[in-house]
């Protein structure tokens, strides 16, 4: 079996799951990961036999793909800002838009006057840790504090700090009734959160193998009040705060003026509302007087 024929059987069964270009996609990232090779190696080899123990490997991973799972959770890992992450079901796999939120912040600092040494950031609702780890890898001299409700999704992102030789502060608490001690009196020059925004009549927009596998106590608000984690947010953002500290969130499409308008009301300022590369409302800064 060569890679050219494992290509075709990965694309053919495939399609009833995703479009063409994803299954190809798909069969490219699994004969990567199993078999270690680079993309320019690949296209040398594609006529070339695959090694037998790689090619049941490759089996093993269709067959999870055509249950729909994805594949950074079949494989347990995923790359994000050129770092890798470990992932599993209890954490969401990190999306390209949230690495624009993450170089937004990044180049906000670039182009500040203010000193990175001692510049406070905590990233609430970490899952995976790829915000706060890709941050800390950026800005070494600040400190980088990560929160999240779920102790599994803490254990990854843990996981994800050592391998990136990354040191932070891991807080377990719930935003939308925060007790933690650590958090009373701290303060700090940037809040980031990329926090659960899909409603519950989205969910029918999904595809299957977020919904069925990603976990929805980080994806889903109830329809009647689809910014309430927004809310409990802000508010934690005017408590604790530097005096014009930086608030950065990503947000659900379809709510940006919605977002901005709950901003205003709360008093914050300097609202800015910026679309991804795919011309979605995505991501919003304000700052915090």
């Amino acid at each position: 079996m060569t890679f050219r024929e494992a290509e075709r059987i990965f694309t053919d069964s495939l399609t009833p799951v995703y479009d063409m270009r994803e299954a190809a996609s798909l069969a490219w990232l699994s004969i990567s990961h199993i078999c270690k090779i680079e993309r320019a190696e690949y296209l040398n080899l594609k006529d070339t036999d695959i090694p037998s123990d790689k090619y049941e490997s490759l089996l093993n991973i269709l067959g999870e793909l055509k249950t729909g799972k994805p594949l950074q959770y079949i494989i347990g890992e995923t790359e994000f800002y050129g770092l890798n992450f470990k992932v599993n079901p209890s954490v969401l796999i990190p999306r390209p838009e949230t690495e624009e939120l993450v170089e937004w912040i990044l180049s906000d600092v670039r182009n500040s006057k203010t000193s990175i040494e001692g510049l406070k950031i905590i990233d609430i609702g970490t899952g995976s840790g790829c915000i706060p780890i890709s941050l800390k890898k950026n800005l070494p001299e600040a400190q980088l504090y990560a929160l999240d409700i779920s102790p599994e999704a803490l254990d990854v992102s843990k996981q994800n700090a050592a391998t990136n030789k990354t040191r932070m502060h891991f807080i377990q608490d719930n935003i939308l009734n925060p007790v933690s001690r650590e958090l009373r009196d701290e303060k700090f020059g940037i809040i980031v959160s990329n926090p659960p925004y899909v409603t519950d009549a989205e969910k029918q927009q999904m595809l299957p193998n977020v919904l069925e596998h990603e976990p929805h106590l980080a994806l889903f608000v109830p329809n009647d009040d689809p910014l309430i984690f927004y809310r409990a947010i802000a508010d934690f953002a005017l408590k604790h705060s530097d005096k014009n500290g930086s608030l950065y969130l990503e947000i659900n499409e379809n709510l940006g003026e919605d977002t901005v308008q709950l901003l205003k009301q709360m008093g914050f300022k300097n609202i800015e509302l910026r679309q991804d590369l795919s011309g979605k409302d995505r991501m919003i800064k304000s700052k915090v007087y």
